[in-house]
């Protein structure tokens, strides 16, 4: 029996086709604003707030490993609803919310960790959607290219470690965009095209982030975001990310001329 904690992106699909398709019993803890999991028959929409319920729930099914998988939204700390546990451990969130989502995230693994109860990859029964290194298209990074790269690079290690950015675009070696808590693809949009300076996304972890939960993760939509303002090429960390229709993206990348590097 597994345990998953799950969000918004169609990354939580994939892991529940795998699970049935492996027979593997799961139940979820719906974390969506919008109860997105509530046709499964074994998925229960708890506040973040409600440990205890949390806890039983799991205690009940006789679970010792859960997964995190998805976007989970910063909660309003000011409207959860506490039970008793959730009023012992809310000091402890609202101070990591203070440093940002990663923050949250740990700890809720350290308060799961606490009670027993094992967080494990996201990506562990889905080790294909996680890539090695390499170049993945027919379009390889030119040498701008990858003196963007390494501008990229080099600005992800200088941000706090408690940042939610995910995600950078270089374009004239200057960092125009980075991602925000609105995510990758209000960031692509944010930007102008600029057919003679075609700009190039980054999404690496953050820094020091667990890599059991939120792994950067992009898709067919992301490409063709990219296309549309003119980003001609995406790199990502090799086995830290999530590529969703890897096929299908590959295909597009190859068509448009955007190369995809995981390095």
């Amino acid at each position: 029996m597994i345990g998953l904690f799950l969000g918004k992106t169609d990354f939580p699909k994939k892991i529940l086709n795998k699970l049935k398709k492996r027979k593997i019993k799961y139940f979820i803890i719906d974390l969506t604003k919008k109860n997105l999991f509530k046709k499964d028959k074994d998925s229960h929409f708890i506040s973040i707030g409600r440990f205890g319920q949390i806890l039983n729930l799991i205690n009940k099914k006789k679970c010792r490993k859960v997964i995190f998988a998805g976007k989970i939204d910063k909660p309003k700390i000011s409207k959860l609803r506490l039970d008793i546990k959730g009023i012992y451990y809310m000091p402890r969130i609202i101070k990591a919310a203070k440093l940002g989502d990663a923050a949250i995230l740990k700890e809720l693994i350290k308060i799961l960790d606490e009670n027993k109860i094992k967080v494990i990859k996201s990506n562990f029964y889905n080790p294909e959607l996680t890539l090695s290194k390499g170049n993945y298209t027919k379009s390889k990074p030119s040498k701008s290219n990858l003196m963007a790269i390494k501008i990229g690079i080099d600005t992800f290690k200088k941000i706090n470690s408690y940042n939610h950015v995910q995600g950078l675009i270089v374009r004239n070696k200057k960092i125009i965009s980075r991602e925000t808590v609105k995510g990758t693809k209000k960031m692509i949009q944010s930007i102008k095209k600029d057919k003679n300076n075609p700009g190039i996304l980054i999404k690496f972890p953050k820094k020091k982030q667990d890599l059991r939960a939120d792994l950067p993760t992009i898709g067919l939509d992301t490409l063709k975001d990219c296309k549309k303002v003119g980003i001609n090429g995406i790199v990502l960390k090799a086995k830290q990310n999530i590529f969703l229709d890897k096929e299908k993206s590959i295909k597009f990348a190859n068509k448009n001329k955007i190369f995809i590097s995981i390095i």
